[in-house]
């Protein structure tokens, strides 16, 4: 049996751990909070202080954190698990951080014998809880084929992107593209409340079409129901859309469209909802457009 050390059991953390547990690995637990580890311990999880005691002795140590500077204090802290990771063992962070950090942490793990997989993902609470994950990796491709069984019990879609830090830049490419498909889908909405559209019908004509997406099947409809609870969290894709104007200002190019998309979240924020689902974007829109 793999010995799994886990650390973050968030919106996102929280069912993907349960999947491994449920595969039948040994799995040891860290989050900041207990109480939020309580199901995942009552399933037969096993209790960590810190994160150097769920690294110690185990063949995987997975990361799911909210923004890097946490997963640096995981991994290289005082209790950071560099401590105590095994010769040998496989580090994989699922979080969604700077590419230069996935290949900082790759480096320093490689010295004490170490693989590490950057393995950010993409489908929302839908799909940690459904393990249908989109798992975008950058490492080794020897690690990566043996961490394969584990990606396996979280996620669908598991493909190797290249060496460190791909996978990271990979899901940049995916905030981006979501960062249009979020706008449109919201002005969308809001355009068809002022034509006087029963909005449930529209969804089901333009979802059958070209303008089919993740965010239309399962955001639009929670915005319908006036549902803005967290998948995933406006701060954390605020987070996102600035590591890769970050990036995206090292490589020179510009990127309008996000940019404008990341200061409309900026704005969710100022509205006090950063800590709502992504889908509140409706709410910054909808008082812009006078329809509160």
């Amino acid at each position: 049996m793999k010995k799994v050390g886990w650390i973050g059991t968030g919106v996102m953390g929280h069912p993907m751990a349960g999947h491994l547990i449920k595969a039948g690995y040994d799995l040891t637990v860290f989050t900041r909070t207990k109480s939020k580890a309580k199901d995942l311990l009552d399933a037969g999880a096993k209790w960590a202080n810190s994160p150097q005691e769920a690294a110690e002795d185990k063949d995987f140590v997975c990361t799911m954190v909210g923004f890097p500077d946490e997963l640096r204090e995981v991994v290289f802290g005082k209790e950071g698990i560099i401590n105590t990771i095994k010769k040998g063992a496989i580090f994989i962070d699922f979080t969604t951080s700077k590419p230069s950090l996935a290949i900082e942490i790759a480096k320093a793990l490689k010295e004490k014998g170490v693989f590490s997989l950057d393995a950010p993902v993409s489908g929302g609470d839908v799909g940690a809880r459904n393990a249908t994950l989109s798992i975008m990796v950058g490492g080794e491709k020897e690690a990566f084929e043996t961490a394969r069984p584990l990606l396996e019990k979280l996620g669908k879609t598991i493909i190797l992107q290249g060496g460190p830090g791909a996978g990271q830049h990979t899901k940049m490419c995916n905030q981006i593209q979501i960062a249009g498909t979020m706008i449109g889908m919201v002005e969308a909405l809001l355009y068809g409340t002022k034509a006087g559209l029963d909005l449930e019908t529209m969804l089901k004509s333009i979802s059958g079409g070209a303008a089919a997406c993740w965010s239309l099947d399962n955001l639009a409809p929670r915005i319908l129901k006036g549902d803005m609870e967290p998948g995933f969290f406006v701060d954390h894709f605020v987070k996102d859309m600035a590591i890769a104007l970050e990036e995206a200002q090292r490589m020179q190019i510009s990127l309008p469209g996000l940019a404008l998309v990341h200061q409309l979240y900026v704005s969710v924020q100022a509205l006090g909802a950063g800590k709502k689902g992504t889908q509140a974007l409706y709410l910054a829109l909808k008082h812009m457009a006078g329809m509160d």
